[in-house]
This record gives structure tokens, C-alpha cells and sequence, in this order.
């Protein structure tokens, strides 16, 4: 195996060793919350913001898996293409800049806490894994949102994905003050959960369809 076969082995053992775990995890956590919060049962005054931080690392964990997927298929295509390669050497550099970029967006989300701050990294981070995953040799499955090929995409399932949890990292004072804001991160929750689910199907029969080509 060569070194770039090594590298997108990353994606799916990111996912399956930490993404998936942790995500089990942090809905147990939730679900802790929110017995404690409607005083079903008596909880450690610490669950609340565990939970919080295994969210905080689940969104990191999601959004650098999709950036690692998304920098593999354009770093591929230019190891094989070479000189042929759509824009050359100069394309494939600004790709991986922006990649940068977008780690660093994601690492300054992390670091600020005004909410203006917060939703403007969360944005732009989000921006970048939009920008990089609409070049031409980003996988897929459709780009018309009136097919059925859309709805069962992989990237388009990954990035709504990333953006839900973007949104809840980005908002997460707020949610523990505002009942409201609680109750649309439960409803975002569920539909999170349900596009994981997704994924787990929607990513491995992708396997197999890029390894057909």
C-alpha cells in the first residue's frame, strides 16, 4: 500500500474508533441532562458539562474526519493526474491552504466566546468544508437536490451533518440558558442522530462504489 492508500484508511477508522463511540456516549450524557433537568433522577453536578465537552470533541472529531476525506480525494487525484491536474500545482496548494484554514477556523471557534465570534468562526469553517467538497474530484453521489441520488449522498448527508453540530458547538451558552434554544438543539439532535445513522450505510456502500471505478 502506498502512502495516500494509508491516509484514507484515516476517514472510516477516525469514524468507527472515535466518532461513533464518542457519539454514543455523548447521548447518553444528554439523555443524563435531561432526566436531571426534568428531576426524574438525581445526577453528578459534573454530567452537565461532560456532556458538553464530549459534544465539543465530537464535532471536531466529524469535521476533521470530513476534512481528511475531502484533502484524500483531491490529494489523489493530483498524485495521479500530476501535470494534468486541473489548475496544477498551484490549484492543489490553495486546496490544502484552505484546508489550513479551515482547521484553524475550527481551532479559533474553540478559543473565542463572544457569540459573534463564536457563529462567525462556526460559519466560516463550515464555509470551507462547503468550498472544498464542491470541487470536481470530491465523491458525489448528486448535486441536484430534487433527485434521489442527493438525499442518499454521503457529502451532502456529512455536510449538513458537520453544520448541525457547528451550529450547537457554536451556541452552547446560549443553549444552557434558553429553554427555546434547548428545544431546537434536541430537535437538531435527533435529526444528528438519524443522519449517523445514515452515514454508517451511506459511507459504506460508497466504499464500494468508488472501488468499482
Amino acid at each position: 500500500m502506498s502512502a495516500i492508500d494509508w491516509f484514507a484508511l484515516l476517514h472510516p477508522v477516525l469514524v468507527i474508533l472515535f466518532v461513533y463511540p464518542l457519539m454514543g456516549a455523548t447521548v447518553r450524557l444528554g439523555l443524563l441532562v435531561r432526566e436531571k433537568r426534568l428531576g426524574i433522577t438525581k445526577q453528578p453536578e459534573p454530567v452537565p458539562q461532560e456532556h458538553a465537552d464530549h459534544g465539543l470533541w465530537l464535532t471536531v472529531g466529524v469535521v476533521v474526519a470530513v476534512l481528511i476525506a475531502i484533502v484524500y480525494s483531491f490529494s489523489k487525484a493530483y498524485l495521479e493526474a500530476g501535470a494534468d491536474f486541473s489548475g496544477g500545482a498551484g490549484r492543489y496548494g490553495l486546496l490544502l491552504l484552505v484546508s489550513a484554514g479551515t482547521l484553524v477556523a475550527l481551532a479559533a471557534l474553540l478559543r473565542v466566546h463572544r457569540a459573534i465570534w463564536r457563529a462567525s468562526f462556526a460559519l466560516l469553517c463550515w464555509a470551507g468544508v462547503l468550498g472544498l467538497g464542491s470541487q470536481a474530484e470530491i465523491w458525489r453521489l448528486s448535486d441536484n437536490p430534487f433527485g434521489t441520488g442527493f438525499w442518499s449522498s454521503h457529502y451532502w448527508a456529512g455536510v449538513l451533518l458537520s453544520g448541525l453540530m457547528l451550529f450547537t458547538l457554536s451556541a452552547r451558552p446560549e443553549i444552557k440558558r434558553n429553554p427555546r434554544l434547548r428545544q431546537l438543539h434536541i430537535s437538531a439532535n435527533v435529526l444528528i442522530l438519524l443522519l449517523f445513522a445514515v452515514q454508517g450505510v451511506s459511507g459504506t456502500r460508497d466504499l464500494l462504489q468508488i472501488g468499482a471505478y
